[in-house]
């Protein structure tokens, strides 16, 4: 049982550990939303999300047999990098099971961080099958598994994090925003919150395309979700866990599912406008702004910013997906006219004078009719495309609009 006596005892494995990450005001989105916002710095931790206080506070409280069976998990990253460094300080043996998608950057973290007292194993393409092979592993080897999100110990130590907004608050909070994955951070902060600061209404955050907190909600039972968008990797997962459903369904006011697209868009602002560096699940909170805009104003807000393990390899695809959902980027497929100066008059009469081609594949074929063009727009303002598209009309290019289209679209992202 999750108890806020725990989380304190966790905080106090904790100490010379996990840093005691800074709660900051910020100026700028206070002023973009009304009201007074908070940023709690998890991006700032030492393994650059929160989730090394759930590791090692599991991991410290091992008995001597079960540590040196060894330990085992599964990550894609950031619970990965937790272990790791726990195994690292508390002289452990592990093994890490991690997707072979994972990028290169998160594996040299983890390597990193462990030192040489883990050793990584790469298997399948997703979370859950690396998941699936952890398991396996500590049947077969008798290795203590480490869960992510769904173990009373790892809960509670993401629970410190909740112990230190309370404590360096110094104010009431009004509304505390949680991004949600499989629902360890959650369930910790808000068992610490609903016995504390019983007032605080407590907001979950999760992708669109992973709401499975929502799902669960919403039966009233935990339930696997027939497929996600793995975007938001840190919080894209099928399943949350039984235990963290039961504390969030009772602890928190309601959930929010933010469009991928949405949390692009954030990551992309806080980084232009204010340096902060954040993973696609540590802009979770923020991206959720819009949507309390009315409910917040004139309200203390407390955003949990959760990692900052973000490969800017994936800059180009961030900003393609932040373009597409602010309406500013549109794919189409032109089928022009063959004859002498039907991409000319593309140019001048149906391009507006702030429109931008940024993509563009044209096939000749042997008809001398007509010929199809796959073409990417970028606007300066969302309400050019109408206009645009009855120029196209106009002057009779026939085309097909791709951008409502997903299974076509996912091909260019």
């Amino acid at each position: 049982m999750i108890t806020v006596k725990g989380i304190n005892q966790a905080a106090i494995r904790l100490k010379g550990v996990a840093d005691r990450t800074a709660l900051q005001y910020n100026r700028q989105l206070s002023e973009e939303f009304l009201c007074n916002v908070y940023l709690k710095r998890e991006d700032l931790q030492v393994v650059r999300s929160y989730k090394l206080r759930g590791a090692y506070n599991k991991i410290a409280t091992l008995s001597v047999e079960a540590r040196s069976r060894g330990l085992v998990c599964a990550s894609a990253g950031n619970h990965a990098q937790g272990v790791a460094y726990s195994c690292q300080k508390l002289g452990i043996r592990g093994i890490i099971f991690m997707p072979a998608t994972t990028p290169s950057q998160k594996i040299i973290q983890v390597e990193t961080f462990g030192k040489g007292n883990v050793t990584i194993q790469l298997t399948g393409d997703t979370y859950d099958d690396a998941y699936n092979a952890a398991l396996a592993y500590s049947n077969v080897h008798d290795a203590t598994f480490v869960h992510p999100f769904d173990d009373d110990q790892v809960i509670e130590g993401q629970g410190t994090v909740g112990q230190e907004i309370f404590e360096d608050a110094g104010f009431e909070i009004d509304y505390l925003l949680l991004p949600v994955g499989g629902g360890g951070l959650a369930a910790g902060v808000s068992v610490y919150f609903k016995e504390l600061s019983p007032n605080t209404k407590l907001i979950g955050v999760e992708p669109a395309g992973a709401a499975s907190m929502q799902a669960a909600f919403d039966k009233g039972s935990v339930v696997e979700l027939d497929q996600v968008d793995k975007f938001v990797d840190g919080a894209a997962v099928k399943r949350v866990g039984e235990r963290t459903f039961r504390i969030c369904k009772e602890s928190l006011t309601r959930m929010i599912a933010v469009p991928e697209g949405k949390v692009c868009t954030t990551i992309l602002n806080l980084y232009n406008l204010q340096a902060i560096v954040v993973e696609p699940a540590g802009a979770l909170s923020i991206a959720a702004l819009q949507e309390m805009r009315e409910s917040i104003k004139g309200k203390n807000v407390v955003c949990i910013v959760s990692g900052g393990n973000n490969d800017f390899t994936r800059m180009e695809e961030i900003r393609e997906r932040s373009l597409l959902y602010e309406g500013l980027k549109h794919y189409f497929i032109v089928r022009f006219p063959q004859r002498a100066g039907a991409l000319k008059e593309f140019l001048t009469e149906i391009l507006g004078p702030q429109d931008d081609i940024v993509h563009f594949e044209y096939i000749k074929k042997n008809n001398r009719e007509k010929g199809p063009a796959l073409i990417g727009i970028e606007l300066k303002d969302p309400g050019d495309l109408n206009l645009l598209q009855l120029r196209l009309k106009k002057l009779e290019f026939n085309h097909e609009y791709l951008n409502q289209q997903d299974d076509l679209l996912q091909f260019l992202l």
